[in-house]
């Protein structure tokens, strides 16, 4: 397995010249977050990164976290000294409040990090990826005691946190959870129940875990809509601070896995443990759904990242091998091959950069209207973020084990790993038919449609630009051109058709997703050859015109391929009985 190599010039590009993150480093609150420091940062943090976590990556998935008989886990080798140099040097903290020890940079940088740490290794990355989402919630809905409790050690990393939301009877449906909460004297909640795919619920790195569990109390309404969220610590926090007992919280087993083997994936179970209700009752789904919007975003960054560590391993295997006499890098079909997996992945980079900045601007605009319009931009690319993302991390890490051969089906390259490690990013938090299925049902249908097509018409404005730039622009021009207007088409047919026959939307709505995600990169790469070509630097210049052209010709066109599947309503999905489908 090759090593790690940090894209930092890539990402500070993207960040300056493409999703325009001045603008946020311009708003009240980021005024130390200029970009010549973001990008110093970046590059120290990729180096420690790289130095740090990215050796870890092997081992995690050869040996594996382990469950011992008494219930502890222990991680694999490495994983908990890199994690503590982790805590001290204080990276995990860059995109928290400082009011709490954090560093109050822009949730962007907090995105562009999350990349490089799961590209280094993917499942080490899940356990602040999970404290993170545990940190958001109680931003937004913890009291003020909780706050001052929890987050400081939460931020630093010294304690990780988890999300406890699935039970073996409800995974997406979640409104079916059983696990119950009564009240206590002393107003805490006694929490009994099992909950399943509990990352990081228990592991040897920090010396607590701070569980966010949803759970049902007596008398609450069915459904969804009777769910609330607690926290479950591993050890009850005594008024001073300190760690008390150990709460009646246990892993009973950790999962056999595909991949991602060095992330403790548990069986958790609460025997009247010890809770304490965030916020009031009957509010769980709102603090989910706060977790839950965040980690989408990361979740995309995840099919991103792998796909950057397989590319780099592919291209390095690439210039190594012979055959024929020759390095196969020179073969043209490997040239496609690999010439795929870079526009491709910088078309990600872009994509979740540009929501990460949006994101920023639906917290941080002084201007209400502007705040409400980058988060309905965010409720739009969300989606799009966490399936395309995911969907294009499956195949591109794929792609990067074809151009090993033989090979590449071998363990110790490590280029099975990758392919592995990826494959659960599509399915956890909300698969990607889910992610789909939220695209047509609630974001198309915003102010009646005319977020969308506000946006579309935003994307439409390069062509003149790309008019303008010249011979080498024109195709970028004209397939853009193109895919957006069959893209705008099949959006009004979904606007048409999803109130009176949801299931016809429904049945297209992943190709639709589909389309959406390349022609937003088709776009987002078309931006990066003109601003490259506004620099004075020639090499820049040419790779993002070739990436950006190569986009164009080869990979957006499959947009316009979709059409026909997006459109073609649902009868045919039920033409056949179960039967028929077995026969």
């Amino acid at each position: 397995m090759s090593d790690y190599r940090p894209p930092v010039s890539d990402l500070s590009f993207v960040l300056e010249h493409v999703v325009d993150y001045q603008s946020i480093a311009a708003l009240p609150g980021f005024e130390h977050a200029d970009l010549e420091t973001v990008t110093d940062l970046l590059d120290e943090c990729g180096d420690f990164i790289a130095k740090i976590i990215a050796p870890t990556n092997r081992a995690g998935d050869t040996v594996g976290a382990v469950r011992n008989a008494d219930g502890t886990v222990t991680l694999p080798p490495g994983f908990v000294a890199a994690y503590r140099k982790y805590v001290a040097s204080g990276w995990g903290s860059i995109p928290f409040p400082e009011e709490f020890g954090g560093g109050g940079f822009p949730h962007a940088v907090g995105v562009a990090i999350q990349e490089m740490m799961q590209s280094a290794n993917l499942a080490f990355s899940l356990g602040p990826l999970l404290t993170q989402g545990a940190i958001d919630a109680l931003l937004h809905y913890g009291s003020d005691e909780q706050k001052r409790r929890y987050l400081p050690k939460m931020i630093t990393g010294e304690w990780t946190g988890t999300m406890n939301l699935t039970e073996p009877q409800a995974g997406s449906d979640v409104g079916a959870l059983t696990t119950r909460a009564v009240a206590n004297d002393d107003g805490s909640y006694a929490i009994t129940g099992q909950k399943i795919f509990i990352t990081f619920g228990e592991h040897d790195a920090a010396e607590q875990i701070v569980h966010l569990v949803l759970a049902r109390t007596p008398g609450a309404p069915a459904g969804t809509r009777g769910i609330s969220c607690f926290i479950v610590p591993k050890f009850i926090v005594n008024d001073d601070e300190s760690l008390g007992e150990r709460n009646t919280v246990s892993a009973l087993s950790i999962e056999h896995k595909l991949g991602i083997h060095g992330s403790p994936t548990c069986v958790m179970s609460y025997e009247n443990a010890t809770g304490y209700l965030i916020g009031e009752e009957n509010l769980g789904m709102r603090i989910m759904f706060v977790m839950m919007n965040v980690a989408r975003l990361s979740v995309g960054t995840q099919g991103l990242a792998i796909a950057e560590r397989a590319y780099q391993q592919s291209l390095d295997y690439a210039k190594e091998r012979t055959q024929s006499g020759s390095a196969i890098i020179d073969f043209p079909d490997v040239r496609r091959m690999l010439l795929t997996q870079k526009a491709s992945i910088a078309a990600l980079r872009r994509i979740m950069l540009l929501n990460a900045v949006t994101m920023d601007k639906s917290t941080n605009e002084p201007d209400a209207d502007a705040r409400a319009r980058a988060a309905e931009i965010v409720g739009l690319l969300t989606p799009i973020c966490k399936s395309f993302g995911t969907d294009l991390g499956n195949e591109l890490s794929s792609l990067a084990l074809q151009i090993h051969g033989g090979m590449g089906f071998i363990e110790e390259t490590g280029a099975a790993q990758h392919v592995r490690d990826v494959r659960i990013a599509a399915i956890y938090e909300g698969t990607n038919g889910i992610q789909a299925a939220d695209l047509v049902v609630r974001k198309l249908g915003v102010r009646g449609g005319a977020s969308v097509t506000e946006f579309l018409a935003t994307m439409g404005e390069i062509i003149p630009e790309l008019t303008e730039a010249g011979e080498d622009f024109a195709t970028i021009a004209s397939h853009l051109t193109t895919h957006l207007a069959e893209l705008s088409e099949v959006t009004e047919w979904m606007l048409a058709t999803a109130p009176s026959d949801m299931d016809a939307a429904l049945a297209g709505s992943s190709p639709y997703l589909r389309m959406w995600g390349l022609c937003v990169g088709g776009w987002l790469m078309a931006r990066s050859a003109i601003a490259a070509a506004g620099t004075d630097d020639a090499d820049l210049a040419e790779t993002q015109l070739v990436l950006a052209r190569f986009y164009a010709e080869q990979i957006l066109p499959q947009a316009t391929g979709l059409r026909g599947a997006a459109t073609a309503g649902s009868s045919d999905l039920f033409a056949l009985g179960g039967e028929q489908l077995a026969s």
